[in-house]
């Protein structure tokens, strides 16, 4: 098993190092993104909002029922 995650790891690292410096360039655009998306997105525009309606789940999970329930009206 630690055999095979050798080969794996090593031929992802070759493949990087023989890459152009255009692909090098497009995998780092790629992984700014991901970092923006990930974590400055979720940290300013995802929210815990269930956490202040209520402590335990059930609470968490009447309060969405309710909220459902009146939209539905």
């Amino acid at each position: 098993m630690l055999k095979l995650l050798n080969k794996i790891w090593t031929f992802y690292i070759e493949g990087f190092r023989d890459m152009p410096n255009y692909g090098k360039r497009v995998w780092t655009i790629i992984i700014i993104k991901l970092i923006i998306m990930f974590a400055i997105l979720k940290v300013f525009f995802f929210q815990d909002f269930l956490s202040s309606k209520g402590k335990t789940d059930k609470e968490k999970s009447e309060y969405v029922s309710k909220q459902l329930i009146t939209i539905k009206k």
